[in-house]
Formats: C-alpha cells, structure tokens, sequence
C-alpha cells in the first residue's frame, strides 16, 4: 500500500491503493488494505470507512477507475476545466474531499486546502485570496455563511453542496449573499455524486427538488420508490471485519445494483433525467454531513443508563445541523447520562438538550413511540 500525492498522474493511475482514513473513528487501515488487495488484486483501490455494525470497522471498496469516471462526469455536469481552482474545504476521509483531487487531475485544475478547524470568516477569506472558483460544502458550512452574513467572492462561480440537503431558506438567503449554491445528491458508495442541480440554476434559482442525474449513471426505483443505482461509479463492495476480527467480502452486483435506503422519485425532461429526493429510512439520520444510526446510538446509551432509568435519544429537526439528537429522560437530571454519553461521542453525535419528561410513551410490546415523544418534546422547554 502507498501514499502518494493525490492529485498526481502516477497515484491516479497506478495500482497503488490508498485508505481514507477517519481521526475520529478507530480503524484497521493496514488490515483492511492487505484483505481487499489480496481477494480483488493490486488495481488501485480507495477504502473509506463507513458505518458497521456492533462497533467493527466496515468500509466502501472503490476503485481508482469508478472514482476518475465520477470526476469526469462532475467536471462535464460543472464544465470544470484547467483554469479552475479548487477548494477542498471538507475532510479527505471523506469521500466528497477526496474526490475533488480527481477532479482537478483530469481538467489540470489546481487545489488548495482550507487549513485548521472550520471557520466561515476564514472560509470566505481564503476563497478570495486563492481566487478559488469551485468547493464543495456540507449544509451546515453553508449555514454558518448565512447567519454570519458573509458575503461570497467574485471569483466563486459555484459550490457543491453534498451530505446531506440545504433547505430551500437556507439556500436562497446563502444565493443572496452571493454564494452559488448547487445542491446534490450523493453516496460513499457512488464515489460522490448521483445527481446535482443544473447550472442554469445559478441563474434560475436555487431549487433543491430538481437534480440533474449525472450521465453515468442508470437508475430506477422499486415498488417502495427505493432507489437502484447503476454505473462504472459503484462501489465493488464492502470489506467487514467480522466478530472474529476476520475480514469478509461482501459483494455488490454490478448488474443487480445497489438497492439503497433513500426514496426518490425520477423523471425525464427531453434527453436529461432528473431526481427528487423523498426520505430515508427510519433511523438513518445525516447530522452535520455525516450518516448516523439512531438504533446504534440508543444501544449506547441503554447500556449507561442501566443504573439510572429509561431514557431515549430523539431526534428534532434543526435548521443548522439538519437534525439535533435531544435526551429525554424519566429519572433524575439525566445530566449526568448526558455528559457520560457525549464523552466517548463523535462530535456529529453528540446530545444538544436535555429535556426531562414525566414518562416515554410504549407501545404494547416496549417500543418507544417515536413519533409522539417527538411531538412532546417539541413543546417541553428544556433544561
């Protein structure tokens, strides 16, 4: 395995492979390379780590090829060329940093990187000093922007915005200030992006429910308006390491395609298709750009609360994180459980409020009655 410089030609295009690797969560980069090499053999794979189960590390195969072939396909949908610049503004662990190397290494573009802890002043100032012409964001960078009232450089002619949905408010205030917002929709598993506004929404309008579907990819739906998705970007599979610590391959089916979470709905205009997305499945909720489990959250915090009484994750719709996750709590303060819980948190995790409530509403066989705790908690002032 080695690690070059990622926006060179010889990284790109030899069969060394590289591993995304995340600060924040613990991984077996060294394992996990060897296994994928030694069963898929020396063609240049990029590992990202995504989300397992039961606390194993578990992470997206992608090849050099399926990561060129989405660069090419956003710097047509973007008609990036060499006299761009790129700001990568975002972790390269992830898949929306990382991939904006390809990008420029095929249109000849130059990157710089936002250095240090994200801060929207210094975002907005080194745009204009780089005289940057193109970035990708997450809705909560784009947020910050508009409530600072930051107003965008000249030079920035659009932005990405990826991992997860801008609200249209949010959008059109960040549009008025100058920032020229694009909304897309994308996966890990799709090496970034599925679908992405049009340009001439720069100068139409900012509407998040009308993404063009990049050319390379082939779609549908089934019967629960899931989405199917095809194309030379998908993923090859998913390195897993098992109970045992043993890692294990599984496969996903080029010609079968991945059956994911999210519902959408597509339709054709012409020779263009484009997608509107709907919902994701219970319990799979994106904070801050990142993809958290509500079930493997709550399993957490049952096995500290055990000693102090039920008390339930919910989460509450926020317009700067996308969704807050608040505690409600039967029993004591709960501050306690709180901090316990926050402590061994990734920051996109972490409880925000502390609501105590006279009791979680059950259905007849023990579950909580999300929606209703919901509800409740939307008008209980918090401590």
């Amino acid at each position: 395995m080695g690690i070059f410089d990622l926006s060179s030609s010889h990284f790109w295009h030899s069969d060394e492979s590289h591993v995304l690797v995340n600060p924040l969560r613990p991984c077996d980069a060294d394992g996990v390379a060897d296994f994928v090499q030694r069963i898929r053999g020396r063609n240049g794979w990029c590992l990202v780590q995504t989300s397992g189960t039961e606390g194993r590390s578990k992470w997206v195969a992608l090849s050099k090829a399926a990561l060129l072939a989405s660069a090419e396909a956003v710097n047509h949908h973007l008609e990036a060329t060499a006299q761009d610049r790129w700001l990568i503004a975002l972790p390269t662990h992830h898949v929306g940093g990382f991939s904006i190397h390809a990008r420029a290494m095929l249109a000849g573009a130059e990157v710089v990187h936002s250095e240090g802890k994200w801060d929207a002043q210094h975002f907005a100032e080194t745009c204009a000093a780089q005289r940057i012409t193109l970035t990708s964001l997450v809705p909560t960078q784009v947020f910050d922007l508009v409530r600072e009232k930051i107003t965008a450089p000249d030079c920035l002619r659009a932005i990405v915005v990826g991992g997860g949905g801008l609200s249209k408010e949010v959008g059109v205030a960040a549009s008025e200030l100058g920032w020229r917002v694009l909304q897309s929709f994308g996966m890990t598993e799709a090496c970034s992006q599925i679908a992405t506004e049009p340009l001439d929404h720069l100068h139409t309008g900012f509407d998040p429910d009308c993404l063009e579907v990049l050319p390379h990819w082939q779609l549908a739906t089934d019967t629960k308006d899931h989405l199917v998705l095809r194309g030379p970007s998908l993923a090859a599979g998913y390195a897993i390491q098992a109970a045992d610590d043993q890692w294990q391959w599984q496969a996903i089916d080029a010609d079968e395609g991945l059956r994911t979470r999210d519902r959408v709905s597509l339709w054709d205009h012409g020779t263009r298709r484009f997608l509107r997305f709907l919902g994701r499945e219970a319990q799979a909720l994106k904070i801050m750009g990142e993809l958290v489990h509500l079930g493997a959250l709550q399993a957490r915090l049952d096995t500290l609360a055990m000693s102090t009484g039920k008390a339930v994750i919910v989460p509450l719709p926020d317009e700067r994180r996308e969704v807050t996750l608040v505690l409600a709590s039967v029993e004591g303060d709960g501050s306690g459980l709180m901090a316990a819980f926050n402590e061994t948190a990734a920051p996109y995790e972490r409880l925000q409020r502390l609501v105590i409530v006279e009791q979680i509403p059950l259905t007849d066989l023990g579950k909580v009655k999300l929606g209703e705790l919901q509800e409740t908690l939307r008008f209980t002032t918090t401590q």
